[in-house]
């Protein structure tokens, strides 16, 4: 049985990943006390393969009963229980604009956190250990809800033993760097299609772009560098049991040279065969 455990920020879209979950053939449970978590598995493995898949969420919402999510875990780590925790997280500024939006009320929001921006801290201390404990996370901060359901279908449409999830994506530098990369790469040293008139209003994804960024020799020295220490550190953290690994590569706007490598990474893993995923954040910017 493959278990999943949802969990992070209030208003970082966990509604929509179980929504999404569910759409996937996935039984979901939405807050759901921690303390339940080890009986519902159990029940679960018990209901002779009616339920194969498990989804849950649990979060702030439980009060108290989230501080017991991390003896939880130990619990099932001890009773060798498979499950993968997805952690939903989000820049602060954004999620109180999305509580404004919604007008909602955040669930820590009292007498002890009298305003928004005190509650988000609040829940953002409480979830500091639970977050570090994931095997995947995802940002939101700049995801419309149709890239979160393909970022979590990408994830979870396949069996989660399958492999580790790669995710190849660009951005530009100047809109700050994602918070959920492990591994960053600056390709601003290379010639700037930007300053072409005839490029500056295409994108890596047009191929007079990558071919122009990769005319330039120190271009393909610097691929191939890179796609060889890819190739070596990816079976290292299989073997660390990484289940994720974003890989985020950066020029100045995230228009040009970092698409034209994200895209040519992702391709050289395709042919790896290795479960990977592109996406441009700053393309459309």
């Amino acid at each position: 049985m493959e278990m999943i455990i949802i969990t992070g920020m209030s208003g970082a879209g966990k509604s929509r990943t179980i929504d999404t979950l569910e759409d996937i053939g996935y039984y979901c449970v939405d807050n759901m006390p921690a303390k339940l978590i080890g009986k519902f598995a159990e029940l679960a493995n018990q209901s002779e393969g009616s339920i194969s898949k498990m989804a849950v969420v649990v979060d702030a919402r439980g009060g108290s009963m989230f501080k017991d999510l991390g003896r939880v875990l130990d619990d099932l780590d001890r009773d060798h229980v498979e499950y993968k925790v997805l952690f939903l997280d989000c820049d602060n500024e954004v999620l109180m604009t999305r509580y404004k939006e919604t007008r909602r009320k955040h669930p820590l929001f009292n007498e002890s956190n009298p305003s928004l921006e005190h509650a988000i801290a609040k829940e953002r201390e409480m979830l500091l250990e639970v977050r570090q404990r994931a095997d995947y996370i995802i940002d939101t901060t700049h995801l419309a809800p149709i890239q979160l359901k393909e970022k979590v279908s990408a994830i979870f449409l396949d069996n989660v033993a399958n492999g580790m999830l790669i995710n190849c994506m660009s951005f530009g530098f100047k809109y700050g760097c994602p918070r959920e990369a492990d591994l960053v790469f600056d390709v601003r040293c290379l010639p700037n299609p930007f300053y072409i008139k005839e490029l500056k209003f295409k994108t890596g994804i047009d191929h007079e772009v990558s071919d122009y960024v990769m005319s330039w020799p120190q271009s393909r020295e610097l691929y191939q560098k890179l796609a060889d220490l890819i190739d070596f550190l990816i079976p290292l953290y299989v073997s660390e049991g990484k289940s994720q690994l974003v890989i985020a590569i950066g020029c100045t706007g995230g228009k040009h040279r970092s698409v034209t490598f994200a895209e040519k990474l992702y391709q050289h893993l395709l042919d790896e065969d290795k479960k990977v995923t592109v996406n441009h954040r700053d393309i459309t910017k």
